[in-house]
């Protein structure tokens, strides 16, 4: 990770990114936020990856973005691809997935003192609802564990001795997990507070996610549009299409008898290479959805956009990356950099599979 902010810091610092944006207006950057919030925070539990950013950061991208793109709403985009409307150049989508609480706390109020719109996808099984998805579930067992070592269902027998080693430790079991069917993940979740010895109380996640009445809020200033992130968050190709075609149908339904608006976005859920496919987006479209999104790294071309609106490319961004790094992210060039990424991935809580993907 240090390697990898070393080198994107350079070109940073002598202006080299600013021509590579120039040239290159007929681009649309999709930024990937999950949540805005202090990681480092007294008895932050949860998983500390998903957060994109502190609010200090977050307002900081947003000014940029602001100076330096043009920000779209996702419903222009959904003109564009209709072929009603063009892209402005340099445009730029700034979107969130999972639906917690801070998007609406600290987020939302750094977007409308800019005017700049967003579209956040909700897991919608999840919204006003005190129970955790299972990354943040496993997260709290690890960090309240007296535990310096155990016998992992997945990664088998493992140790740590302080939080960088533990944080490792559970970014392995976490990537492990993704990679089995969704019915056997919920089998070995259940087991680990049991393994680390913890018991979580049932408010431990009051207030993590959003409520209906701030969708409805954010839904009512025109600013923050809503997308389908499924219900439960399962990784669509490692379930049933019929029940990867409900998991979207169901999401979408709820969005709209909640907010009185058509939902047309999706975002998959993990949004690798392997978690999508042709059945599942064939579901997304009989679904009545016209644009979805992936984790693949952007930026992407327009006419690309146009060609392939079921897999349209996110920039990932998290709280570890830097200023100049988030700029490089942006401009594309950090995607050329495959050798400092390997570096970056291995050294990274061991999180090969998808921070690969975030690039």
């Amino acid at each position: 990770m240090n390697a990898v902010n070393a080198v994107l810091n350079l070109p940073a610092q002598f202006g080299v990114y600013n021509p590579v944006r120039l040239v290159n207006p007929g681009m649309l950057t999709v930024l990937n936020y999950h949540r805005i919030e202090d990681p480092h925070a007294p008895g932050f539990h949860t998983l500390k990856i998903n957060v994109s950013a502190t609010p200090e950061e977050f307002a900081l991208q947003m000014d940029y973005l602001k100076e330096y793109y043009h920000v779209i709403g996702c419903d222009t985009l959904v003109s564009f691809l209709r072929g009603e409307a063009t892209l402005p150049s340099r445009a730029a989508l700034i979107t969130f997935d999972d639906g917690y609480y801070d998007n609406y706390s600290n987020a939302y109020p750094i977007l409308a003192e800019r005017e700049l719109p967003a579209i956040i996808f909700l897991t919608t099984g999840y919204i006003g609802e005190s129970k955790a998805f299972y990354w943040d579930y496993v997260s709290y067992c690890f960090y309240y564990t007296a535990k310096k070592s155990a016998h992992l269902p997945l990664i088998g027998d493992c140790s740590w001795d302080d939080e960088p080693s533990r944080e490792q430790v559970l970014h392995r079991w976490i990537e492990a997990a993704k990679l089995v069917p969704d019915t056997q993940k919920k089998e070995y979740v259940n087991q680990i507070s049991a393994i680390l010895e913890v018991e979580v109380p049932e408010q431990a996640y009051e207030g993590l996610y959003l409520n209906w009445d701030q969708v409805r809020a954010m839904s009512r200033s025109g600013l923050i549009e809503f997308g389908a992130h499924t219900v439960t968050h399962p990784i669509l190709t490692r379930v049933p299409i019929e029940q990867a075609s409900f998991e979207i149908c169901e999401s979408k339904r709820r969005i709209e008898e909640e907010t009185g608006k058509v939902v047309t976005a999706l975002a998959y859920p993990n949004g690798g290479q392997a978690d999508f496919s042709q059945p599942v987006m064939q579901a997304a479209r009989d679904a009545g959805i016209e644009v979805a999104f992936s984790l693949l790294p952007g930026p992407t071309r327009y006419s690309t956009v146009r060609k392939n609106a079921f897999s349209v490319r996110r920039i990932f961004l998290s709280y570890y990356d830097t200023f100049p790094r988030f700029v490089a992210k942006l401009s594309g060039l950090a995607r050329l950099l495959i050798l400092f990424c390997l570096i970056d991935c291995l050294t990274h809580f061991g999180a090969v599979q998808n921070h690969c993907v975030w690039w």
